[in-house]
């Protein structure tokens, strides 16, 4: 049930360039987790992945184009509201950003590197502070000739920011110094896996790295005083073959960590596994309600797939005890790329 049972706010991203409405905005109903369109506002161009500040003041969004931006929001009012022009990051498509010490992170995936735009003290951005520049390539003849940084994140300490590189089969574990980012240490996955999202466990010991190149997701010992990521074993997300294309997206680990859920496009799909001592254990797969599932979301309970080609977002309940998703919903949202979740509506 959502705070004090009143409706939270959601933000949908989406790609202008294939017919989105840019950045739109909805409630979320407390009991039901149904989500009710509420306005759009398209004033930056493919707002594809979208991230809250800590206090959930402020709506930032990359700019997936060629150029490469960052947009930030005051999304205390009504509606959200642009706080300053985009801020080019200097590297092209960003398909992630993530808020890490006063900075805002953004994971190129055309150039392959990880830019640092600083947080001012209202939440308005300055201009890029360091870019880490991935270099390496893959196996993947056409996905894997050179990096694709696909997503950035801070670790549960706080210490480090965590980036996922689809183009060198690797994750790199960083450091800001002095607005710079510095790498600390790369760790080699399966060569060909290509890497795309990864989630932490609340537990602060274990991540899954989800592989797009490859359906699976890799299990993985997280060791936060040490920076150090150590690949465990390797877990299909499909329990067969696939039929046709399968590339995993979007990959949450449910609160109290029992239960891990990933979001397949092609085959159209979401898995849920259950977290054992000794790893995941898949216990099955549901429709995802839609067409290319590009990411999940889970909030209050319940799970939300931004479907991008069938431009809709779905919701389903979820079994507390098997952790199984029911369909209970969607809205039509055109290219449809990623939902977040901010602060209870005035």
């Amino acid at each position: 049930m959502a705070q004090g049972g009143r409706r939270h706010r959601a933000f949908i991203g989406s790609f202008t360039a294939a017919g989105g409405p840019g950045l739109v905005t909805a409630e979320v109903h407390p009991g039901t987790g149904a989500l009710t369109l509420t306005g759009s506002l398209g004033t930056v161009p493919d707002p594809s992945y979208l991230a809250l500040s800590p206090d959930g003041a402020m709506l930032y969004a990359v700019s997936e184009t060629a150029e490469g931006a960052v947009a930030a929001f005051r999304v205390g009012g009504d509606k959200p509201e642009p706080a300053g022009p985009p801020v080019p990051v200097g590297a092209g498509g960003p398909t992630h950003l993530s808020v890490y010490a006063g900075h805002v992170l953004t994971a190129n995936y055309g150039s392959g590197s990880v830019t640092a735009v600083p947080v001012r003290p209202d939440g308005t951005l300055g201009a890029p502070s360091g870019e880490l520049r991935h270099t390496g390539s893959g196996p993947h003849d056409r996905r894997q000739r050179g990096p694709h940084a696909h997503q950035v994140q801070p670790d549960p300490s706080g210490r480090w920011a965590v980036s996922v590189d689809l183009g060198t089969d690797s994750v790199r574990v960083c450091t800001l110094d002095g607005g710079a980012v510095a790498l600390h240490r790369e760790i080699a996955l399966r060569p060909g896996s290509g890497p795309r999202h990864l989630a932490f466990h609340p537990d602060g010991e274990h991540a899954y790295v989800l592989n797009e190149l490859t359906p699976t997701v890799t299990v993985c010992r997280w060791d936060a005083a040490g920076g150090a990521l150590k690949p465990l074993a390797e877990v299909p997300v499909l329990p067969g073959a696939p039929a046709g294309d399968a590339y995993p997206s979007g990959i949450v680990v449910a609160p109290d960590g029992r239960f891990v859920w990933t979001a397949t496009r092609g085959e159209d799909v979401l898995s849920v596994f259950a977290v054992r001592a000794d790893g995941l254990r898949l216990i099955g797969t549901v429709p995802c309600g839609g067409h290319w599932p590009r990411a999940l979301a889970e909030h209050a309970g319940f799970l939300y797939a931004a479907n991008e080609r069938s431009g809709d977002v779905t919701w389903f309940a979820l079994d507390e005890r098997t952790g199984l998703p029911r369909y209970d919903g969607s809205v039509q949202v055109a290219a449809a790329s990623c939902v977040v979740f901010g602060r209870p509506a005035p």
